[in-house]
């Protein structure tokens, strides 16, 4: 339809809506490998590949988005094209329609996905007052979201520059403008996304999660001396790991088990995260500064 009213805008909303299309592609098999269980060579599983999914379908809008402001600057620099007004109006009619039934698609899933969070949340104890747990949804699936909610509102302006084209020919400028504004949308929708995948990528602390609130929680477990070591990561959205390494005070070999299991129960069920490995020693001068060292010495 875009080829035949030789619409930019048009064009612009069919391309998207291809890339949108690879996208959810993209995040089904990505979710269906993230269930996979873990392999001898993927230890941790397949849950990345829901933060390669989502890189990916941004990625690709991102070269598409750069294409097309090629062609609207050419456009606005010559002004030498044609418009047919009416098969703009139809085939941005459709757009509107299809970008409609998808949103509504989207809905209902999060409504589901919404309640099942909520009966696992009941099942298990939840967090203390102030303390949040991990309820992000996939990067996966918002990515595959903001593509569709860019689209829907992409087609709804592609259908207003339509009519103007269609009654005011002159005004065919409306077309190329298209293309910048929904270029704009599309590049602060994706900015979260892009930098959510990052954080991942380069093992950073997830957002929703504070290290020093969680040390002075763990210093709070009786017997607990030191926390010498505490790094936090995320495997994929929602999906925290952690491991601790604590010193506690001499003499209390006899409780080992029970302040790891207090640490355990802390990190999972206060917290929220998702896997942890705890490593528990007792206190003694020239281990502390074996550590001391250890941290001295690392970039």
């Amino acid at each position: 339809g875009g080829y035949i009213a030789n619409s930019l805008a048009v064009m612009t909303d069919a391309l998207h809506m291809l890339t949108d299309l690879s996208a959810i592609i993209l995040t089904l098999l990505a979710l269906w490998l993230s269930s996979k269980s873990p392999t001898r060579r993927f230890t941790f599983g397949f849950h990345r590949l829901e933060v390669l999914s989502a890189m990916i379908s941004v990625l690709l809008v991102y070269i598409l988005m750069a294409f097309l402001l090629y062609e609207a600057v050419q456009r606005t620099l010559h002004m030498n094209y044609e418009i047919n007004g009416d098969i703009m109006i139809i085939t941005a009619a459709v757009g509107v329609a299809v970008n409609l039934i998808m949103g509504l698609l989207l809905t209902q899933s999060g409504h589901h996905s919404h309640f099942h969070s909520h009966s696992l949340a009941s099942s298990s104890p939840g967090p203390s007052p102030g303390e949040p747990r991990a309820g992000h949804d996939s990067l996966a699936v918002r990515a595959a979201f903001v593509h569709a909610l860019g689209d829907l509102v992409q087609s709804i302006g592609v259908l207003i520059a339509a009519y103007i084209i269609r009654f005011k020919p002159e005004y065919k400028i409306a077309d190329p403008i298209c293309t910048y504004i929904f270029s704009l949308l599309m590049a602060f929708t994706t900015f979260r996304i892009i930098w959510d995948t990052v954080v991942i990528i380069l093992e950073g602390v997830p957002s929703h999660l504070n290290v020093d609130r969680i040390r002075e929680a763990l210093m709070k477990i009786e017997d607990v001396y030191s926390v010498e070591d505490l790094n936090i990561w995320s495997l994929t959205s929602g999906k925290s790991t952690a491991i601790v390494h604590m010193q506690l005070i001499p003499g209390s070999s006899s409780k080992w088990e029970e302040v790891q299991s207090k640490a355990k129960h802390l990190l999972l069920n206060t917290f929220g995260i998702y896997k942890c490995t705890i490593q528990l020693q007792s206190y003694r001068q020239e281990v502390n500064r074996t550590c001391m060292n250890c941290q001295s010495s690392s970039p």
